[in-house]
């Protein structure tokens, strides 16, 4: 999009923050209550979690087509969660760094080459929790031993970048970074935004 359309601009009233108390801390989130003033003018109590960490997520593509999702156990849900690479990394250190620590640590993979592709709010009604996205590209094995988080029983699959496509349309992926990584990049596919031969694997 070259050209923002004037819809975009921000509408009405901001919220306007007042006073406010923490109520839980860890090394992960912070839980504050602020009394607030709503874009209505009416008066509010707000949590807000904020997040000490920026996500980062890793879409890694071989040059055969297929991408690499990663299965563990999630306890918030308490289910089975199949994903593209993905985790946390520092506010203050560089995304990217996090980014390759990432892949590394849960599939043992490097890459050559980075592409910046999604940046996301995942959840703003409760959290100020932040995204970003990379494809990664030129994929190796990672120098070193590579060691998972000791709360991670990590299970690792290669499967069609289409497979993995299909599944999140159908539902069947719901860790909304892995179906939003997807589908993005499944439109640069398709609209020429990546190299010819790996959009034809891709889409084969």
């Amino acid at each position: 999009m070259t050209a923002k359309p004037a819809w975009l601009r921000p509408h009405g009233k901001p919220w306007v923050r007042g006073a406010s108390k923490v109520v839980y801390d860890n090394p992960w989130i912070r839980v504050t209550e602020f009394a607030a003033t709503a874009p209505t003018g009416a008066a509010a109590t707000y949590g807000l979690v904020g997040y000490k960490n920026l996500a980062v997520a890793v879409l890694p593509l071989f040059d055969d087509g297929t991408t690499v999702l990663v299965g563990q156990s999630r306890f918030p849900l308490m289910d089975y969660s199949w994903e593209i690479p993905e985790g946390g990394g520092p506010l203050g250190d560089d995304p990217l760094e996090s980014a390759r620590r990432e892949l590394a640590e849960e599939t043992g993979l490097a890459a050559s080459e980075w592409r910046e592709i999604l940046t996301a709010q995942l959840s703003n009604s409760v959290s100020d929790e932040r995204a970003i996205g990379y494809l990664a590209t030129g994929l190796h094995p990672a120098d070193g031993t590579q060691h998972a988080d000791d709360t991670e029983a990590l299970e690792m699959v290669r499967v069609p970048f289409r497979e993995a496509f299909d599944a999140a349309v159908a539902g069947d992926l719901q860790d909304i970074l892995t179906v939003a990584m997807l589908l993005k990049a499944s439109y640069m596919a398709r609209e020429g935004l990546l190299a010819p031969a790996l959009a034809d694997a891709m889409l084969g």
